[in-house]
């Protein structure tokens, strides 16, 4: 069996280049060599196909009928490649493939809304999926494989197969009806406050207790608009993030501040992280610089 030339992809594109331009010096600038680059470049292919490549017409060197065959070949060659260089683009600009990502509420509305709009419009090929949930259902979707990435609240305990990066600290402040001074930590509440499995919920509950406060819960909500409305209607008061509270319609006003807690980015230990993956992280921590 007769072994196949081993062709180079720049010996092709001199020949299309010799084909499709008037001389050869066109040829030559179109693929950006000097004259004797292209001429040497094109004797090393007709050398290794075996078979005469170009007539001489005079001076002039003009492509042979034997030519057109592998001109064809060429020319597919050519697109084929120019379509895998352009999947190879692609790929390292996180274009192709899917993302799985998780956030709390207030990280895709209040934080990274910006940034995962733009995201999208920058890579409009990938397929991507945004889950908004409390950070208890991110942590096991992450663990369960589910999602590649997901911005929550720092957990009380590190969580074995999961590594962290800390992204933001929030300030959380109590919100009273009608806003205005606290009075003795004993008369403070009822409180309406997130639900008592949440992370951000122990936070607040210790931070009350350390003040001398009561933890009398007469409502509780995963949703912080429902927060703010139970406060606005007098049911109780509470304790949010600043940035939820006192945005959009019906802003509460803050008495004092409670406390703190920190957002944190969370991926799979060990996990061959997609571009697209380490595109979106570094993109959330530019927004925050």
């Amino acid at each position: 069996m007769h072994n196949l030339p081993d062709l180079s992809i720049r010996q092709l594109e001199y020949l299309i280049a010799v084909a499709e331009e008037n001389t050869w010096a066109d040829a030559s600038d179109a693929v950006g060599v000097t004259p004797s680059a292209l001429s040497q470049g094109l004797a090393e292919l007709e050398r290794r196909v075996g078979v005469p490549l170009f007539d001489r017409v005079g001076r002039r060197r003009m492509l042979h009928p034997n030519a057109e065959i592998l001109l064809d070949h060429a020319r597919q060659v050519i697109s084929l490649t120019s379509d895998l260089a352009k999947w190879s683009d692609r790929m390292r600009n996180a274009d192709e493939g899917t993302i799985r990502i998780g956030m709390i509420d207030i990280a895709a509305v209040n934080y990274f809304q910006g940034v995962l709009k733009d995201f999208r419009n920058d890579h409009p090929s990938l397929n991507f999926h945004l889950k908004v949930s409390p950070s208890r259902p991110l942590v096991e979707a992450l663990q369960g494989g589910q999602l590649d990435l997901i911005v929550c609240i720092e957990p009380e305990e590190k969580i074995k197969g999961i590594e962290i990066e800390p992204l933001l600290t929030e300030t959380l402040s109590i919100y009273k009806p009608g806003g205005g001074p606290l009075g003795p930590p004993s008369e403070w509440g009822p409180w309406v406050l997130f639900p008592e499995s949440s992370n951000t919920r122990k936070i607040i509950s210790a931070a009350l207790k350390e003040r001398g406060s009561s933890v009398n819960v007469v409502a509780d909500s995963p949703q912080p608009e429902v927060l703010k409305e139970m406060v606005n209607l007098g049911i109780g008061w509470t304790v949010l993030p600043n940035v939820q509270a006192e945005a959009g319609p019906r802003p509460l006003i803050p008495s004092s501040i409670l406390g703190t807690r920190n957002l944190i980015v969370a991926s799979r230990k060990n996990a061959a992280q997609s571009p697209a993956i380490i595109s979106l992280l570094e993109a959330l921590k530019e927004q925050l610089d």
